[in-house]
């Protein structure tokens, strides 16, 4: 039961997020420079070698996308990449998905912990019930090693 309710939040969330995107693209192009050119900004700061223009724009979007998954839905790095590539989800290519992946700076451990307290303070879960939803195919696919963390942490 607990599972169908998360599967239906996070259907709605997508749809949400399909609906908002679309609208973004046609009312603010402003945004979507911007955000490229933070793009641009984060690709320098990492270890990639490459030019900013060398990386495809497909690639920079995929990116854009999965720190917005990654910070605004607190997604584990198997969720964020599935989301990205899934027909039903963003229909990036696989290649663009591995690049935001790679390029992602994200913090999964708190992503995890963050996923964790919601479960707790917005459903009542028992940590035993949290880790198996963190840690699950069918949830939040994020690796053992975060979902102990976040149990870890979870009344901190």
């Amino acid at each position: 039961m607990i599972l169908a309710v998360f599967i239906a939040l996070i259907a709605i969330g997508v749809i949400i997020g399909a609906v908002t995107d679309s609208d973004s693209d046609t009312t603010s192009n402003n945004s979507s420079q911007n955000a490229d050119s933070s793009i641009s900004n984060d690709s320098k700061s990492s270890s990639e070698s490459e030019s900013d223009s060398s990386v495809p724009t497909e690639y920079k979007s995929a990116l854009n996308k999965a720190k917005s998954y990654s910070s605004m839905m607190n997604m584990s790095k198997a969720g964020i990449y599935d989301q990205l590539t899934a027909d039903a989800g963003e229909q990036f290519s696989a290649e663009a998905a591995q690049y935001a992946i790679d390029n992602l700076n994200a913090d999964y451990n708190k992503n995890a912990l963050k996923k964790a307290k919601s479960y707790q303070d917005d459903m009542s879960m028992s940590p035993d019930a949290i880790q198996e939803q963190l840690t699950s195919d069918a949830g939040e696919k994020f690796t053992p090693e975060e979902a102990a963390y976040a149990i870890q942490h979870l009344n901190d």
